[in-house]
């Protein structure tokens, strides 16, 4: 599909070129020209006077029989002999269009000695589980992982993938979709069946966070995608359901791996391992000042919980991005969110509305932030903090 000019037919009154919001038309020798900015959104078609712009469609040639391929697969992400979260989270969300669709749902497990893993991704919806394990797994390795997922792909046609968007997640998955000449919705925060094609719909933010895009893959296979973690509630556990485990036999050799792990570096600390903290306090610009951010970690330490922070506060260079929570940051859905000095744009809130408890801390009655959340305290967090901080560690003391 293209946007095209008829210069025949162009009258040149330069109608269209302040309505397109991309700046993607140009005068030119008194026509109007569209340039490679165009993202064909169409907004300048209907305000032409005389029709000269148009949508051209190009005609796709797709000769992949689509028949073949059936049933949703959830990559199973694995470290520290632990299945992580989004996985779990995931095989839920799966299980829901898999049923759907009357179709088998079925993890896909990449390591080396991973196997008693298979029983948690049953427990948690698959029925079955697609094993593929050695010494070349050991380690998260790009190479290895995308010869083997595309190796399981190209054997057992899977209709659809989801995948993580954690760092390996987005690693894996763009690789993966270009060997197997597909597409691929990333950083999707919804799921769903479309009811006239029954091709997934996956739901993105678009924009800046300022729409929601729904995107669907027509032509090819499988469809793919990255789903935030903490945007989907893992689903309850049943240890007692079994399925079908399919062993496949690696296809990589150590030797032939062209980037080797040397050595492991920890970058951070607990307190940023925002994805998998049940409980979160973040600071934001109503800290005044860097130093002040010493109150929200008193309180985090207090309470075992992990720092966050939100973009003013990355952006200001107050905490690193590894801290950041938001649509341009970490989705998170932990138990208890404390948001302090945190006012609430849409693209924080984006973020972490799906914690269970909210608790805000702000100064200004009327911040958005108070409309979601489950507590509110209205006070300067420099002065509130110190004294939660200090009932809790009273609390945590008594308890002893």
């Amino acid at each position: 599909m293209a946007i095209i000019v008829n210069q025949e037919k162009c009258i040149g009154c330069s109608a269209c070129v302040p309505v397109c919001p991309f700046g993607a038309i140009d005068m030119k020798n008194g026509k109007a020209v569209i340039n490679e900015n165009c993202t064909m959104c169409g907004a300048c078609l209907p305000v032409c006077p005389v029709e000269a712009i148009y949508r051209e469609e190009i005609e796709r040639v797709v000769t992949m029989d689509k028949t073949e391929f059936k049933g949703v697969w959830v990559f199973i992400e694995q470290a520290g002999g632990e299945v992580k979260g989004v996985g779990h989270e995931l095989l839920g969300e799966g299980r829901k269009l898999a049923d759907e669709l009357g179709e088998e749902l079925a993890g896909v497990l990449i390591g080396n000695g991973v196997e008693e893993m298979a029983s948690e991704v049953f427990a948690s919806g698959a029925d079955k589980v697609y094993l593929v394990e050695g010494p070349e797994y050991d380690h998260y390795n790009t190479e290895a992982y995308t010869v083997a997922f595309v190796d399981l792909i190209q054997k057992f046609k899977p209709a659809a993938i989801l995948v993580g968007a954690t760092n390996d997640g987005r690693d894996l998955g763009p690789r993966v979709a270009a060997r197997v000449r597909t597409g691929l919705c990333a950083d999707c925060t919804d799921l769903s069946i479309d009811p006239e094609t029954r091709l997934v719909l996956w739901t993105r933010p678009a924009f800046g966070g300022n729409i929601m895009a729904d995107i669907l893959c027509p032509e090819h296979r499988p469809q793919m995608g990255t789903v935030r973690p903490k945007v989907f509630k893992k689903p309850a556990q049943d240890m007692n359901r079994t399925g079908e485990l399919v062993k496949v036999a690696s296809k990589v050799k150590i030797e032939d791996l062209k980037v080797k792990l040397i050595e492991i570096l920890a970058v951070c600390t607990s307190n940023c391992k925002l994805e998998e903290a049940d409980i979160i306090v973040s600071g934001g610009r109503g800290l005044n000042k860097p130093e002040n951010f010493a109150a929200v970690e008193a309180l985090a330490e207090v309470l075992g919980a992990a720092v966050g922070a939100s973009r003013a506060a990355v952006d200001a260079g107050w905490k690193p991005a590894l801290h950041q929570v938001g649509q341009t940051g970490k989705t998170v859905g932990p138990k208890i969110y404390i948001a302090c000095g945190i006012s609430g744009a849409i693209q924080h809130l984006a973020g972490m509305s799906s914690s269970d408890t909210i608790i805000a801390i702000n100064k200004d009655p009327d911040a958005p932030i108070f409309k979601v959340a489950d507590y509110g305290i209205v006070g300067d967090v420099l002065e509130v903090l110190p004294l939660l901080t200090a009932e809790f560690s009273k609390y945590k003391a008594a308890c002893k």
